[in-house]
């Protein structure tokens, strides 16, 4: 049998064996969604993961939620009570925040190839664009200019530097994100001068940290470069965004992220900043670190049968949902994400079973060789850390396959 991930330590079982999720039975959750596959959120565990951020992170850090790592409606309403504004990378993530209601909160749009029609929108909406280069500047400026509004503008800055998993520091690789470093100081001053309003600097290097001194080295070193940018800028910095990049364990041997060493490092690395940095607002963008532990894919077996001497259990879910639990699609290497039978939660091991999703491809896997409760047709099967890029990160076109439910409790 071949390991799965760690369970997040957020889920029970009721009397008779059924998953509970925020105080709910699984089976009551699908009667009440109408059946399976069915992604389950618990807004608990969101606010649990909010509550530890603060506690832990120096005072004044603010937090946005990224919103591509999971749109729903309703987590988008809950976390825009919590949060001090949200991360969006499309015009469809700035509509989804208007029709959540949440169009008077701060907003920060990054990424590349925004479209004129999409800094439109953001400056429409109040929201910090995030510059990834000289043209979109320009674009930006020009719109601001045709709507008769001062737009909010950043510079995001490629890092002149990649630091691993391990804490090793290696050269950066040319990539479509943010401005050079050394171009950065020019950039500012021009943006200044066109008098638009400056929001300061977004320097972001990696994600799914899970080592802590990894993430302690990617901090200071991005504070440092803060600093220099501003002197060489000639400004006192308002804002210094960190990106995100906190991950979430879900395989095998992986461990979660100690964000208390994290926090007192940052801080740390704040005292020992630049004078131009001393009334610098931080914040941090997290989405997966957030949301990934708070939702549970359920699918339903149709079917079981044996080949070779293995032991195949077919759902009616799969990768077009899920495509982070298959592997993707066979990509190496596949490793197994925390799954069990979902009514016969906490029931010992009693089987070698291989569980598939249907779609009509060998590697749509969810479990290869895993051990688990004897499972036989009508039973559920729950694939845990599926609260991020789930459902909008998949191709849920393939093969015309119903969309999967999606129900918060």
């Amino acid at each position: 049998m071949k390991p799965t991930g760690p369970l997040p330590p957020y889920f029970q079982a009721s009397d008779d064996g059924q998953l509970v999720i925020g105080g709910n039975r699984i089976d009551e959750l699908i009667v009440e969604a109408g059946g399976t596959p069915l992604f389950v959120y618990d807004n608990n565990i969101i606010g649990n993961q909010i509550t530890r951020f603060r506690a832990a992170m120096p005072y004044g850090v603010n937090l946005y939620y990224s919103v591509s790592a999971n749109p729903h409606p309703e987590l988008l309403q809950f976390l825009g009570r919590y949060v001090e504004g949200f991360r969006v990378v499309s015009l469809g993530e700035i509509e989804r925040l208007k029709d959540a209601a949440l169009t008077g909160i701060a907003m920060n749009f990054a990424g590349p190839g925004k479209s004129d029609e999409e800094l439109k929108a953001a400056i429409q909406a109040g929201a910090t664009i995030s510059l990834e280069s000289t043209g979109e500047a320009e674009r930006a400026i020009r719109a601001a200019s045709y709507l008769g509004i001062k737009p909010k503008l950043s510079v995001r800055v490629d890092p002149p530097f990649a630091i691993g998993d391990d804490g090793s520091e290696r050269s950066a690789a040319p990539n479509p994100f943010g401005f050079d470093a050394a171009d950065a100081p020019a950039v500012i001053k021009g943006l200044i001068e066109a008098d638009v309003e400056f929001h300061g600097l977004h320097i972001f290097t990696g994600s799914q940290w899970l080592d802590a001194e990894a993430l302690i080295k990617v901090h200071r070193e991005t504070i440092n470069l803060a600093g220099e940018i501003a002197d060489a800028a000639g400004i006192r910095l308002n804002e210094l965004n960190l990106g995100g990049g906190f991950g979430t364990p879900c395989l095998q041997g992986e461990w979660p992220l100690d964000i208390d060493r994290v926090s007192k490092a940052l801080t740390e690395s704040i005292c020992a900043a630049r004078d131009c940095l001393a009334t610098t607002t931080l914040s941090i963008e997290l989405g997966r670190w957030l949301v990934s532990e708070a939702g549970v894919y359920v699918s339903r077996v149709i079917d079981k049968k044996k080949s070779a001497g293995r032991t195949f259990i077919i759902t009616d879910g799969g990768g077009h949902h899920l495509i982070g639990a298959t592997g993707p699609f066979g990509e190496p290497p596949r490793r197994n994400h925390p799954i069990a039978i979902a009514n016969k939660f906490g029931a010992p091991v009693e089987e070698a079973v291989t569980v598939t999703g249907c779609l009509c491809t060998p590697f749509d896997v969810l479990g290869d060789d895993v051990g688990l409760p004897s499972a036989e047709p009508g039973d559920l099967v729950a694939i845990f850390c599926a609260g991020a890029y789930g459902l909008t990160a998949s191709p849920q076109a393939w093969e015309t396959r119903p969309m999967a439910r999606e129900i918060v409790v």
